[in-house]
């Protein structure tokens, strides 16, 4: 038998694209978008015609515009990639070479951590903590740079947290890569930015801020149509974004023109789909806010800034580790489930809980399940 390395590690997060579950709060995404909806002036009239060949490399132009046009960038600027997985695995392997290091904040949504280790880049981990709030500790950044850093990777909002980069990091984090590693990229996941709660200002694009920033994100989570993989990378820097576009044409060539007609229609109706989408989350977080103060003596919780998750954690003086394991079997029979936080490469204690993806009714029910299960493990002490 053939010896076939092992590049991309397992990780148990692919159950929720595998395992359905009746009351999913592991979930990361907002309630998916509807063609029918999406198209009520008639699918056919908008698709009949679209010549089912290959799109431009760098993607749909007026699709890039739109896509700009909400980061305060130039069309040229963006590309367009399958889901913003694409281009944070094409972003490694450009800057990867013999000897090159990235550091990746941690918790953090494990494939982006996956794709460096499998571009063999030697990776340094950045933890950001619980009790920390999840904040970005510069001095700390500092110690792990080094002028073999070719890519510090963070994202804002955080996935798992939901915790976004405060100005001050921002420029922190770029003023410390100035001292010790001035070539190397700052990669900025903004998947959750525009994810925000009822009438809350959307932060701007953290792309603008500097050249060596470049920002990814996709139609997945905040927009509602993780079906089509359709994302986007952003860089000013001329010479990276040619190497993107040639390092997409030599993979995928182009997007599905398809999945960009439907992400066109919906970046042109975005204002009104995300108005809809910011008062759900609006609801979905004041309900999680209210569940944690009522059960204050069993977990404690980091109010995301955006997007439609958060981190709670299960108190250590009423949960031991045996106790922690018990409480995600018995939620489990409960037909209920949370994002368990070594998915994230966080403590065991900690969870993701997501209150985007189910209707408001269904996330009550799905909470009460998790108080159910907290009192029982709790009540039986352990």
């Amino acid at each position: 038998m053939p010896h076939v390395p092992s590049r991309f590690p397992h990780n148990d997060i692919m159950s929720l694209t595998s395992q359905h579950v009746r009351y999913d709060l592991a979930e990361s995404v907002g309630p998916d978008l509807r063609l029918g909806t999406l198209f009520a002036d008639g699918l056919g009239n908008a698709l009949d015609e679209l010549a089912l060949a290959y799109g431009p490399t760098v993607g749909h132009v007026a699709l890039r515009e739109l896509i700009a046009a909400r980061h305060g960038v130039d069309a040229d600027d963006v590309i367009t990639t399958a889901g913003s997985m694409q281009a944070l695995f094409l972003l490694a392997f450009i800057l990867s070479e013999p000897g090159a290091e990235a550091v990746i904040g941690r918790p953090c949504f494990p494939n982006a951590r996956n794709v460096l280790d499998a571009v063999r880049m030697s990776l340094v981990e950045l933890p950001m903590r619980f009790e920390d709030g999840y904040r970005l500790d510069v001095d700390r950044l500092g110690s792990l740079l080094s002028p073999r850093t070719r890519l510090v990777s963070l994202a804002s909002p955080q996935n798992p947290s939901g915790v976004a980069l405060s100005d001050s990091e921002v420029r922190d984090v770029l003023a410390t890569m100035d001292r010790i590693c001035p070539d190397a990229v700052l990669l900025v996941d903004e998947t959750y930015r525009e994810a925000v709660y009822g009438d809350a200002q959307v932060r701007a694009s953290l792309v603008g801020r500097d050249r060596r920033v470049v920002s990814c994100a996709s139609f997945s989570k905040c927009h509602g149509a993780p079906g089509i993989r359709t994302g986007w990378v952003i860089t000013q820097d001329s010479a990276l974004r040619a190497q993107l576009e040639l390092a997409k044409f030599n993979t995928t060539i182009s997007n599905s023109v398809v999945d960009e007609a439907i992400a066109l229609r919906i970046l042109r109706d975005l204002d009104r789909i995300m108005g809809e989408r910011r008062r759900h989350l609006a609801a979905g977080l004041e309900r999680v806010a209210a569940f944690v103060e009522a059960h204050a003596g069993m977990i404690d919780w980091i109010r995301p800034d955006a997007g439609a998750l958060c981190c709670v954690r299960l108190r250590r003086e009423v949960f031991d580790d045996a106790g922690v394991a018990r409480f995600h079997h018995e939620l489990a029979l409960r037909e209920t489930r949370l994002g368990p936080g070594p998915w994230f490469g966080d403590e065991a204690r900690v969870c993701r809980l997501g209150f985007g993806v189910l209707a408001l009714p269904d996330l009550d029910e799905a909470l009460q399940r998790v108080s159910e299960t907290l009192k029982a493990i709790a009540g039986a002490g352990q």
